[in-house]
C-alpha cells in the first residue's frame, strides 16, 4: 500500500479524468492521496475533493509563486483548517527561482502560514526552491519545529535535509529521484532515516521514470518507492510500510484503510 503525500487533483488536466485516475490508484495499491492547496480562490474545489472521496485529504494554503491573489491571514488559515478533512497548512515556503526582486511579501506570507499551523495544530507542507537558507532560517525564527511538517518535493543536499529533520520535518521524494542525473538527491534518499521519509508525485508535474514527460498522476507514486527501495537495497514492502506509517504519524491520522473504488 502506498500513499501519495502531495498532488493537485483539482488542476484541470487531472480533474477532467478524475474517475480514471482514482481507478488507477486502486489498481496500483495507492490507497490515499493528499490534494494540496495553492491559493484561496481555488481552495473550495480542493476541499470538495476531500469531502467527496473518503480516501482523499486536503490542505489549505497559498503557494509562494502566486502573486496578485488573496493574501491569507493567520486567522483565515486557522479557521479553514478546522475542517476534518483538512490535514495540513500549505503548500507554503519560498521560491527564488521563478520570482525575482524584492520578495519580502513572500517571506511574510511564509511566516503567516507557520503561525497558522501552530495555532491550528496542523503540520506544514513546505516548498523551497533556490531559497533553502532563508527557508530554514524562517522556520527556526518562527518555531516551526513545534508543529513539524514535510519538505515536499525535496531537491536539496543532505545538509539541508538534516537541518530540516532536526526541526521535526519529514523529507518527501518525488519523481525527480528517478531521474538519471539526480545524483545528489539519490544520495539523500539513501541517507534519510526511514522513519522520516514520505513519497509523492506532485502531479500533474514531474512524472517519474518510466513515465517521464507525461502527465503525472497519483498511481505513479509506486515508481518513486521502487527507486528508493533500489537505492537503499531494501524491499519495496519496507518502503511502502514505512512511508504509509509516516504519513499517518505526521498528519495525525489513526488509520488509512485500503479503499477499493
Amino acid at each position: 500500500m502506498f500513499i501519495d503525500s502531495h498532488c493537485h487533483l483539482d488542476f484541470p488536466d487531472l480533474a477532467a479524468n478524475l474517475p480514471e485516475l482514482l481507478d488507477n490508484m486502486a489498481q496500483n495499491q495507492v490507497s490515499h492521496a493528499l490534494c494540496v492547496s495553492v491559493n484561496l480562490e481555488d481552495f473550495p474545489r480542493v476541499r470538495a475533493l476531500a469531502e467527496t472521496h473518503d480516501h482523499l485529504y486536503a490542505s489549505v494554503g497559498v503557494h509562494p509563486d502566486y502573486e496578485n491573489i488573496t493574501e491569507p491571514t493567520v486567522s483565515q488559515l486557522t479557521e479553514l483548517a478546522q475542517h476534518p478533512k483538512i490535514i495540513a497548512i500549505g503548500e507554503t515556503g519560498l521560491d527564488y527561482f521563478r520570482i525575482k526582486g524584492d520578495l519580502d511579501w513572500q517571506r511574510d506570507r511564509f511566516r503567516r502560514h507557520i503561525r497558522a499551523a501552530k495555532e491550528s495544530q496542523k503540520p506544514l507542507i513546505i516548498h523551497t526552491r533556490e531559497a533553502a537558507q532563508d527557508t530554514l532560517r524562517i522556520m527556526q525564527e518562527e518555531g516551526a519545529a513545534a508543529i513539524g511538517g514535510v519538505m515536499h518535493c525535496f531537491t536539496e543536499n543532505w545538509d539541508v535535509a538534516q537541518r530540516a529533520i532536526e526541526m521535526n520535518f519529514y523529507i518527501s521524494f518525488s519523481g525527480i529521484v528517478t531521474f538519471k542525473n539526480a545524483l545528489m538527491l539519490k544520495e539523500v534518499a539513501r541517507k534519510v532515516p526511514l522513519n522520516r521519509m514520505l513519497i509523492e508525485t506532485d502531479s500533474p508535474y514531474l512524472a517519474p521514470v518510466p513515465h517521464r514527460g507525461k502527465t503525472n498522476q497519483p498511481a505513479f507514486v509506486k515508481h518513486v518507492a521502487e527507486e528508493i527501495a533500489r537505492l537503499r537495497e531494501t524491499s519495496l514492502d519496507e518502503i511502502a510500510t514505512a512511508t504509509t506509517e509516516n504519513f499517518n504519524t505526521l498528519f495525525r491520522l489513526t488509520r488509512t484503510p485500503f479503499i477499493t473504488h
